[in-house]
């Protein structure tokens, strides 16, 4: 018996129709179904994420900016907060600038760096090809972002073993809450980035749809200007912007110094979040080109 697939059939919404069968090709990272033979979720995704490690490597440019525009916010974020009065906070400018650099991490290697991924690989017709197989959509998504993850929890490290070394700042108090924060803000952000590629139609443009996340999170969510010193309105509404609740969690966990209850409330608004941004991903991510 022939003819397309359940997976071939595949629709999920405005945009996102699967292509007809024939007309298949595969791609890097793509398995190809052979008879009485299926992949594992694990193999999948192992394959789809060392594909994309590939792409990744060869794109200079975004191994530049993932690799060392971070490290050079953190030198930058130092010398601002030296003119920022800490007194009362309990705050060091040190602390602050470290910290900082997790969360620049975070946005330039995690969420800009996967705007262009995805936004590249829907329109070189990737994404489409690789739902005529046997790999989830759920998948796809997550191999793509797995080597930005990676790359993204080893340059954390590497601020943390800088901050011991050089500038006599401690372990984390609370490795598991430094974790936490890791781990909710790159999913977190790998999510939003997927929603941001909706609204992206070239990678040369998602320069520009990355930026209002950018700086609202570097003003408004602790990466420059911590929220103590803010006026306690601003501080309250800051307090809900996406990635606060993950620097929130990032800085307890490294530094210490925050109370059950704002870990709580840090804790909800990164879920809450999260929850809202996959919700998104599955009602409006597009799977083919914008023409």
């Amino acid at each position: 018996m022939t003819g397309a697939t359940t997976d071939e059939r595949r629709t999920t919404g405005p945009g996102r129709s699967a292509p007809a069968a024939g007309r298949h090709s595969p791609t890097a990272g793509e398995h190809t179904p052979t008879t009485g033979r299926r992949t594992t979720t694990a193999g999948r995704l192992r394959a789809l994420g060392h594909a994309e490690l590939v792409l990744l490597a060869r794109n200079r440019t975004a191994v530049f900016v993932a690799l060392l525009v971070p490290l050079a916010m953190v030198l930058a974020m130092k010398t601002t907060l030296e003119r920022v009065d800490l007194g009362g906070t309990g705050l060091t400018v040190t602390g602050l600038a470290l910290t900082g650099g997790i969360g620049m991490v975070l946005m330039q290697v995690v969420y800009m760096n996967l705007v262009s991924a995805y936004v590249a690989r829907r329109e070189d017709l990737v994404l489409k090809r690789l739902r005529t197989g046997e790999v989830a959509d759920w998948e796809i998504l997550t191999g793509t972002a797995l080597p930005s993850v990676a790359l993204a929890l080893a340059q954390a490290v590497l601020v943390v073993l800088a901050g011991a070394a050089a500038f006599d700042v401690g372990a984390p108090e609370r490795p598991d809450l430094f974790l936490a924060g890791l781990l909710s803000g790159s999913v977190l952000l790998a999510a939003l980035a997927a929603v941001t590629s909706v609204a992206t139609r070239t990678v040369q443009t998602s320069q520009i749809t990355t930026l209002p996340l950018f700086l609202v999170s570097m003003i408004g969510s602790g990466l420059f200007v911590p929220l103590e010193v803010l006026p306690d309105r601003v501080a309250s509404v800051c307090e809900l912007l996406p990635v606060t609740g993950v620097m929130t969690l990032v800085r307890a966990g490294w530094l210490g110094g925050s109370d059950g209850s704002d870990l709580l409330t840090a804790g909800l608004v990164a879920l809450a979040w999260t929850v809202f941004a996959v919700f998104a991903v599955q009602r409006w991510f597009r799977w083919e080109p914008r023409r």
